[in-house]
């Protein structure tokens, strides 16, 4: 038999088959993935080294598809335009969260989108050995919000008399306008905190 032109097993469709798996809800693992491929696991370790490779190469496709555009200019921007990559990544692949969160972060891709952040931050004027910390805060801020889409439409729904939830709430948005109502005033109120952390920080700089 001839050997195909195009090899079975690729890093692109290792990653897009476990994505397409993790994504479906069902066992994420070497075997579950090899059966989706229809391969044996032993030819997916020839090309993965095993189930955190595996991880690491679902973490640099997505970030190919969401963050590899890496923002430039002033801080403000850059924080704005992370985020909102961040939170689509999170938002479309809320089962793969786990998964990433669990696993050190190596993937050039997404090393050079977190880069980008930190260095937007330290030329912004930000004290360096407060930057990792501000790049924790914003990371964990997208993830929240990512995984808020995954929300039901009803996320309060009060049994008894209350003084103001259930008034809030009969009023409130729903659903995706919702949560994107709330995630652009949480990044609005982020940007604020940290324009005011800011300038306190180059005041104590100037009477040094």
């Amino acid at each position: 038999m001839a050997r195909p032109k195009v090899p079975l097993l690729s890093a692109d469709r290792i990653a897009d088959a476990a994505i397409e798996l993790v994504d479906s809800g069902d066992g994420f693992g070497v075997n579950a993935l090899a059966r989706r491929l229809g391969v044996t696991p032993s030819s997916l370790y020839n090309h993965v080294d095993g189930r955190d490779g595996i991880i690491e190469l679902m973490r640099g496709r997505l970030g190919a598809r969401y963050l590899a555009e890496l923002p430039s200019g002033a801080w403000d921007d850059v924080v704005i335009r992370t985020m909102r990559g961040m939170r689509r990544l999170y938002a479309e692949h809320p089962n793969v969260v786990p998964l990433l969160v669990g696993k050190t972060i190596t993937d050039d891709t997404v090393i050079a989108s977190y880069d980008a952040l930190a260095t937007a931050l330290v030329d912004g004027g930000f004290p360096e050995e407060e930057v990792l910390a501000v790049v924790a805060v914003l990371d964990s801020f997208a993830l929240g919000f990512g995984l808020d889409l995954a929300s039901p439409d009803e996320i309060w729904q009060p049994q008894g008399e209350t003084q103001s939830l259930g008034r809030l709430v009969a009023d409130a948005e729903r659903g995706r306008p919702r949560s994107d109502h709330a995630f652009e005033l949480g990044l609005e109120l982020l940007i604020d905190s940290l324009r005011l952390r800011l300038a306190r920080a180059e005041e104590a700089s100037e009477r040094r």
